[in-house]
Parts: C-alpha cells; structure tokens; sequence
C-alpha cells in the first residue's frame, strides 16, 4: 500500500514565526511516497494467567466526553550496539506488562445509567507488526504532530475502535529501512489519563530493557475518585455538539511557537503577572481571545474555556504513586465575549489562573462540560510534559514522543491539543492545532500575530 504525503512551511506570521500546514498533495511540490506492509493484526494476552472479574470505573472515567480515542507515536532511531527486532522485544513486553496491568487486556461493559466497568477477560491488546520502505530521516529535520501518516502508522484495525466490547489498547510496531522503527498506540480515553498511558508505556519499556516488574506497581483503585455529589457533565454533550454546526467549512492549521513568541507574550503582561504565570496560561490566553475574536460571537455572548490539570497531587492524602485512571479535574472560565475580545490581553490571563485556583479548591467537584454548550466553547490540554519521548525500549530514548495529531476529543472542532516539539538545533517549542471557518482562520492568523511580535504600541496588550 503506497502513500504520499506532503509537508511545507508557509511563512505567514513573521520571519520569526512558521506556520505549518498540511495540504493535499495535489497542490503541493515535495512529496514523501512509502509503502507499508502489515502483518494480520492480532491480540497479546498477557504472559501469565490474569483474574477474571469486574472492574468498576470511577466518577471522573465515566465522564461523557472522555468517549473517544487517542493516537501516540513515538520514532526511534537505530541503535548499533542492539542487534534484537524491536518488534520481537516490544511483543514480549507489552504481554509481561499486562501482568500487572490485566484490565488492559479486557473489555469494557456498560450498565445502569450508561456506567462502565471492564471485564477482565484476558482477551488482550490489539497489536499489528509492520515495515515501511521509509528511512526516519525521510520524515524530515523537525518531527512534529500532526503525523501526517497516521492511518498507515497506526492502521485503524475494523471494529477495533469502539468504546464498549473492544481491544482497550490498539499497538502497531513499524520497522523503518534505516534500521530504526516507530511505536504507535491508540487508547480509550475512560481508561486512562495522558498520565496513566504514560506510565503504561513507560512499563513496556522497562520490561523490554530486561526488568522482571515495573518500577512503579500500578494502582488500580478507582473508587477514590466516587463521589456523592450531584452530576450535571453529562446533560450539555448533544447541545455542544450541535454547536460545531456553527462552524461552516472548517480548516485546521497547525502553529509552531518557540520561546521567542513565548517571551513576547509574557513581555506584554502586567509586572504582577510576568513573573508568576505559567507558559501554559500565557499561551492559553492567546488562543482563547484571539480565537473569540476570529469566530466573532455576540457581543452579549457567554464564551468559555475548559482544560485538562493533572489532580494526582491535590487531593489529601494524595492519590497513590501508580494510579493509571483519570484523574485531571478541569477548570473552567467564562466571560462574555466583547470582555474577552475589548480587553487587555493579560485580563484573559487573570480569568485563566482564578478558574485554576477555584477547581484547585474543590477537585472532586465534577462541572467539567455542564457551562460549555455554547458556540463560544474552547477546549485544550497540555501533553507536553507526559514524557513519551522518554521512553527507552532498548533503543535510547524516542526522536519524537507525543500525541499524533490535535483534532482528538468528543468534538475534535473544538478541541487543541499542546504538543511538544523540537526544531533542527534541538529547541524546545510548542505545536498546537487549530480549527475554524476559513475565514475565522484569516481573523485568527492577524489576532494571533500581533500578540506573538513583541510590539508594544499594540493597544489590546496595554
């Protein structure tokens, strides 16, 4: 099966600033054509006889809007010193670390009130073996998501991406010609958070480089996070659906920043703010004005943004080292959006780290979706410091480790995913994808310049 792909940069933004764009071939000049043979996928039960029982999800699992899957890939280059099949030494290990990890390899079952529980059958993981004609070299300097190969890297097996009654875990193991491979997974999001993924592909790689059991045990015990109160997160998921409807013609452009827009945007703040907010509410604040701006609601009009923070750590005593569910609690912010829009840009920033210090508060509280069903709705997560480009099978550690591509979530439309990245001197920077009517998109790309240039006599940062 041969495919090509094309990648280009368009300078639109600055000399400073690439904009990065995937289109279809057929209006681009530099192509990269491979082929890529898979083996029949089959399942990896793990290595040893595993408990057959129920397993209950917990309150923030069951959440509605965590019903979807995501991709990760990962590039490996060769290593001289190891002479093993990494698709041999992944097999092996994967089945090792489901073990201790067993509801991975059974499936998911829904009961009263659409609650989900996994059977533990012992089933296993969906897993395809695969060699593409295609050196890592080929795929260019900087890897970045989004993996403009995805559907032949991580072949979307039939049947095998539903959310009930299916393999928990898709994996596909790609030899490259130049002696390096890539490592690609899909998971179902009800099962784990970024985190727990992270920490299960950490295991994998543990094992494969010839540990007898991962270095931390995994901790199942999802009735932590039950709780008595009233839920509401369910009841708007039809309604911000229907809002995508809204967004007629909808393109996606991929943004790259470095540190440079990152100090331009904090120069621009407040001296009681530039010191004390973080890059992720910094860049946070951009995109939600700027995309406000773009799509032009109602002046009157409520405008929201939720994201996705890590609680491992908040609640007391904290949850245990190991747990692998989910476990972020989402703050959420809202304001009207000619106060998002006319205002300074740092007041964005201040209603960004409130909503932070709110749900901080109370984490149980779950109202992670109930306020979001309005056109104006913006979601995001920070994946950047997961550490999937830490994992070492044997190989050293991944060229590139991350989400694959930004459209994931309930309502891809809607959603921007903050991937890590680096360019050809090894810097550090930031990809993040974003969707919007073509014209929106043309609103948005001016928006978004101006903050990113360090220009001072622009009147929206004063």
């Amino acid at each position: 099966m041969a495919t090509k792909y094309t990648l280009f940069y368009k300078r639109t933004l600055s000399t400073r600033f690439s904009q990065r764009i995937y289109q279809p071939i057929n209006t681009l000049t530099r192509s990269l054509t491979f082929k890529v043979t898979r083996q029949n996928p089959e399942l990896i039960p793990p290595a040893k006889p595993t408990p057959h029982e129920f397993k209950p999800l917990s309150d923030f699992d069951n959440h509605e809007g965590l019903r979807f899957q995501v991709p990760i890939i990962q590039f490996y280059r060769k290593n001289p010193s190891v002479e093993a099949d990494p698709v041999e030494v992944i097999r092996k290990a994967i089945a090792k670390a489901l073990v201790s990890y067993y509801p991975f390899a059974g499936r998911l079952r829904e009961h009263a009130a659409r609650k989900l529980a996994v059977e533990c059958t012992g089933e296993g993981v969906m897993f395809i073996e695969a060699d593409a004609d295609v050196a890592l070299e080929q795929f260019g300097d900087e890897l970045q998501p989004p993996v403009p190969c995805l559907e032949e890297l991580l072949y979307d097996v039939p049947g095998s991406g539903g959310i009930i009654n299916a393999p928990l875990l898709l994996i596909q193991v790609t030899r490259l010609k130049c002696g390096g491979f890539i490592f690609s997974l899909r998971f179902n999001h009800t099962m784990s958070d970024g985190a727990g993924i992270a920490q299960f592909i950490s295991a994998v790689g543990e094992l494969a480089r010839g540990a007898g059991v991962p270095s931390t045990p995994p901790v199942w015990e999802r009735h932590l996070l039950n709780t008595s109160c009233t839920h509401h997160e369910h009841k708007d998921i039809p309604d911000i659906i229907k809002t995508v409807t809204t967004l007629n013609e909808v393109v996606r452009r991929s943004f790259l920043l470095g540190t440079n827009q990152i100090s331009a945007l904090r120069s621009h703040l407040p001296p009681h703010l530039r010191h004390c907010t973080t890059t992720f509410e910094i860049l946070t604040a951009c995109l939600w004005r700027c995309r406000t701006i773009a799509l032009s609601p109602h002046p009157d009009e409520e405008v929201g943004i939720l994201w996705a923070m890590n609680s491992r750590r908040l609640f007391d005593p904290p949850i245990p080292d190991g747990y692998y569910g989910n476990c972020c609690i989402h703050p959420t912010a809202t304001t009207t959006s000619e106060s998002l829009s006319k205002n300074p840009y740092h007041y964005a920033v201040e209603l960004l780290r409130k909503a932070k210090l709110e749900a901080m508060a109370d984490p149980m509280l779950i109202k992670r979706v109930s306020r979001l069903s309005f056109v104006g709705s913006y979601v995001v997560s920070d994946t950047r410091h997961l550490g999937f480009e830490d994992v070492d099978f044997g190989w050293g550690k991944a060229v590139y480790g991350g989400v694959a591509k930004g459209n994931i979530g309930f309502v891809p439309e809607l959603f921007s995913v903050y991937m890590p990245c680096k360019n050809n001197k090894g810097e550090n920077g930031i990809v993040v994808s974003i969707y919007l009517p073509k014209n929106a998109m043309e609103v948005f790309t001016k928006e978004f310049e101006m903050l990113v240039e360090n220009n001072d006599n622009n009147p929206m940062l004063a």
